[in-house]
Formats: structure tokens, C-alpha cells, sequence
């Protein structure tokens, strides 16, 4: 495929992507789930026929979308409405994602009988609520949701991500070396998620101090400030140690919260580069799965889907709203609201690119729960906060 036709489809592909929107805005249907139907109508089994299979690639692309996804979320959340409920986010965030695991893996081990090894990395990772899925729901809906749901919404879905990555790569790595221990798995945790944190404050306060004490020449190269931040933020996290994608959604809270010039035009110009993200990313994941397969996963995928929502998700978020000011109303939605969306994708990527045993199946499997959960939940989360009464609007 030349240079010129690559070109020519990938233009063709994002225009459609934004006449998607409209489609998702007057039938209901989740802007997400047309991404990934595009892609995989634009791949091998569709009449598109493009001829994908990089899972190492895909997980590059994936890993640079997510991290410009983050960094907007982090822009436009506002810390006078988050700073009230950062202590239960944080619980939902870590002890949630371990709970949620947790409580699939015995879902999926002891009654659907699924093995051993395809029960422990499924369960992890699944286990997070997918930022880019809240997000964008959230915003196509333009819901106002009330008593703080929208930003613990935002803020669990924006820092659980490093939880999920850690028990994911914790699980592989168990299962491919066989010496590798708990205590290990914990030290990985804490230096991960402290590294994270301390790195995406440090370069956030930094970011945000440069840009009020200093303009720049151009207003163009506000946005260019800000990309080489996101890139240099998860970069130096990863090489420390530290969790990128924690890092990266914090650096973007401090830096969303600082008053300085083109302030707006940032936040603006990288909430079109997340919507680029993330088309780019659904439409690639959508051109690595083979549509033929997912019939082998139906049936098992619809019983993970099932227990995932109806189980592990809402005994998790009860078990750690405990004792809140949310009441049952507010913990139901909460808990419905854990999507599923790129991020379980992109991890199931890993697993792949090492070969692990039945790495293909697992995909298709978490692929079609992606779908599910983003179709089901999705199209049911705004007339679920109506029937609620949980919309500002009623």
C-alpha cells in the first residue's frame, strides 16, 4: 500500500468518524462503538480488506492516544469539584480495581470454568474503568449529573488506569516467570504509583508555573507546549519506574488548573487531539481483531459481561462507598458507569506480543466484552441517571 492510498483511506476513515458522531447523537448509539465498527469493516474481514496484525504497533499507537486522552481529561477537571471526593476516587481507583479483579476471577474460575491462566489476566485486565469511554459518553450526553457524581466519575475513571496496567503486567509476569513473588508485585505497586504521582505534580506545578511567569512568542505554540509535555511527562515516569498514565492525568489536573495566557486555546486544542486519539486508536484495535472469530467467545463472553456488570463492578464500588455520602441510587450508578473501553484492549495487546498461550482467544474474548459493555451500558448510563433522578436537568 502506497503512501498516497494510506493517506487517502485515513482521511476517509476520520471523516467518517465524525459523521459517526451524528449518528450517535440522534440514534443513540455509542460514538465508540461505530469507532471500532469502522475499523473492523476497514480490516481484513471487511470489504476495506486492510491486512493488520500488529499487536506491537497497535499497542504504541494505543499507549501514545491514551496518554493524550488522560492529559485532556486532566485538563478540563476542575479541583474545586474534585478535591471533595479525591479520597473515595482514590479508594475506587486502587482498591476498587483489586476488588473488581478479584471478584471476576472467581466468577470466571470456579463457575464458568474458564482456565486458570485466561481467568487471572482477563480479570485484571477488565478491571478498570475505561477514561476515554466516560469521557466521551459523558460529553456527547451532556449530562449534569448531581451530588459530585460526575467528578468521582472522572476522577476514578482518569487515575485507575495504573492500577489495571499494574496488575496486569503483575500477572504476566507471574505467570511467564514463575519466581517472581508478592512482595515483588507490591514493591512494583508502590514505586509505580508514588513515582507517578510525584512526577506528574513536580512537571504540572513546573508546567504551570513557566507558562504564568513567561508567554511564549506565538500563540500557536501553546498546543506544541503542551504535546511535548504529555510525551516528556510519561516518558521520564516510565523511565523512573513510575506509572506514565498517572502521571500524564495529573500533570494535566495541576496544569488545567493554572491561570495563564491562551489557557482556553490549550484546553480546547487538546480536546480535539483526544477526540483524534481516539478515533485513531478504536479504528486501529478495530483493524487488529478478526470479526470471524468472535463467534468462538459468545457465549463465554456474554457470561464474563454479565458478571463483570452485575457482580464484580457493583460489589466492588458498594464495598468501597461504604460509609459515604452517596446513597444506594448514587452507588448503582456509579457502579454502572464502569465501562470498558480501549484500555482493556490495548492490554490485552501484551499478552500477544510475547506469544503467550491462547493470547489470540483472550483478545477476541475481552474485545467482544468491550463491545458489550460499551453497547449495553453505554446506551443505558444517560436514561439510567434520569430514571434515577440523578440528572441536574430533571
Amino acid at each position: 500500500m502506497t503512501l498516497t492510498v494510506l493517506m487517502c483511506i485515513s482521511g476517509i476513515l476520520l471523516l467518517l468518524c465524525v459523521f459517526a458522531n451524528r449518528i450517535s447523537d440522534n440514534f443513540g448509539i455509542p460514538a465508540l462503538l461505530l469507532f471500532l465498527a469502522l475499523g473492523m469493516l476497514a480490516g481484513s474481514d471487511g470489504p476495506g480488506g486492510i491486512q493488520f496484525y500488529d499487536a506491537k504497533l497497535s499497542n504504541y499507537i494505543g499507549t501514545i492516544a491514551l496518554s493524550m486522552i488522560l492529559f485532556s481529561g486532566g485538563l478540563e477537571t476542575l479541583w474545586s469539584e474534585v478535591k471533595n471526593v479525591a479520597a473515595r476516587g482514590s479508594v475506587l481507583s486502587t482498591l476498587g480495581v483489586f476488588l473488581t479483579a478479584l471478584f471476576m476471577y472467581i466468577s470466571t474460575y470456579y463457575i464458568l470454568g474458564l482456565s486458570f491462566e485466561v481467568s487471572l489476566l482477563l480479570s485484571v485486565i477488565v478491571s478498570s474503568t475505561d477514561a476515554p469511554a466516560v469521557f466521551a459518553i459523558m460529553r456527547s450526553h451532556k449530562a449534569e449529573l448531581k451530588s459530585g457524581l460526575k467528578p468521582i466519575l472522572e476522577f476514578e475513571s482518569g487515575s485507575n488506569d495504573p492500577m489495571a496496567v499494574l496488575l496486569s503486567m503483575g500477572a504476566i509476569t507471574y505467570l511467564s516467570q514463575p519466581e517472581f513473588n508478592l512482595p515483588d508485585i507490591l514493591q512494583s505497586f508502590f514505586r509505580q504509583m508514588s513515582l507517578g504521582l510525584l512526577i506528574g505534580f513536580l512537571l504540572g506545578r513546573l508546567a504551570g508555573y513557566t507558562l504564568k511567569r513567561w508567554s511564549l512568542s506565538y500563540a500557536g505554540l501553546y498546543p506544541v507546549f503542551g504535546v511535548g509535555l504529555v510525551l516528556t511527562t510519561f516518558g521520564i515516569a516510565e523511565l523512573l519506574g513510575g506509572n506514565g498514565f498517572l502521571a500524564v492525568y495529573l500533570c494535566g489536573i495541576f496544569l488545567g488548573n493554572t491561570v495563564f495566557l491562551y489557557r482556553r486555546q490549550m484546553i480546547r486544542f487538546h480536546d480535539s487531539l483526544a477526540w483524534i486519539a481516539q478515533i485513531g486508536m478504536f479504528l486501529i484495535l478495530g483493524l487488529l481483531v478478526n470479526p470471524h472469530e468472535l463467534g468462538e467467545v459468545t457465549w463465554i463472553g456474554l457470561g464474563c459481561a454479565v458478571f463483570l456488570m452485575f457482580v464484580a463492578r457493583p460489589l466492588a464500588v458498594f464495598a468501597c462507598l461504604a460509609r459515604s455520602k452517596f446513597d444506594t441510587k448514587e452507588k448503582f450508578f456509579i457502579s454502572w458507569a464502569g465501562l470498558k473501553g480501549a484500555v482493556p484492549i490495548i492490554l490485552a495487546t501484551y499478552p500477544m506480543m510475547i506469544q503467550f498461550p491462547n493470547s489470540q482467544f483472550l483478545f477476541n474474548l475481552i474485545f467482544f466484552l468491550v463491545i458489550i459493555s460499551v453497547l449495553f451500558q453505554g446506551k443505558t448510563l444517560a436514561p439510567l441517571a434520569k430514571w434515577l433522578k440523578l440528572d441536574k436537568k430533571d
